[in-house]
């Protein structure tokens, strides 16, 4: 099989990691492989903010569990939390965004490296406290949050794949 057809069928999501930060070098690829999703007109709308910093990241944790309308930790322990944001001018902004955490994903895959992508983006960064950090972080106000993908090691093994609907597909 071929080597990339062979990361796609093989990702799974990670819910359960070890504490230790990201190689660098680990991190870095997988951010830029984010960077080459494809994007509506070749427009690359979406901005990818790491989040490594404890306080940030638990800032991050409490706003998506708000959401939720709870505690607890919505990115299962995972040490970085990539925010994934872009330009609601651009009418293809959430597939150009979807298209950036698939990626960021698959390259994590690759690389050993546990992912999952963590819904509420949208309303976490719409919220003021959220508007708060874009303006720290240097990204305008308008964006929308389109997900956060968590990374980190897995503690453990990764599930195993659920069978494929046999109905999925269909040729005309």
């Amino acid at each position: 099989m071929n080597e990339v057809l062979r990361a796609i069928a093989s990702r799974r999501s990670c819910r359960r990691y070890r504490s230790e930060p990201l190689r660098e070098a680990d991190l870095a690829a997988i951010l830029e492989a984010g960077t080459w999703a494809a994007s509506g007109m070749g427009a690359q709308p979406a901005v990818l903010v790491a989040v490594q910093d404890p306080e940030t990241r638990a800032q991050l944790q409490r706003l998506n569990a708000a959401v939720l309308g709870g505690g607890g930790d919505p990115f299962y322990g995972a040490p970085t939390v990539v925010a994934v944001l872009a330009d609601p001018a651009r009418s293809t902004c959430v597939e150009d965004g979807s298209l950036v955490i698939g990626n960021l994903m698959l390259a994590a895959s690759a690389l050993g490296v546990g992912s999952c992508w963590i819904h509420r983006a949208r309303e976490v960064f719409a919220a003021p406290e959220g508007k708060a950090l874009l303006r720290a972080w240097g990204v305008p106000e308008h964006y929308i949050g389109v997900g956060h993908c968590i990374l980190g090691y897995p503690d453990g093994s990764l599930p195993a794949p659920k069978p494929r609907r046999p109905d999925a597909i269909r040729r005309v």
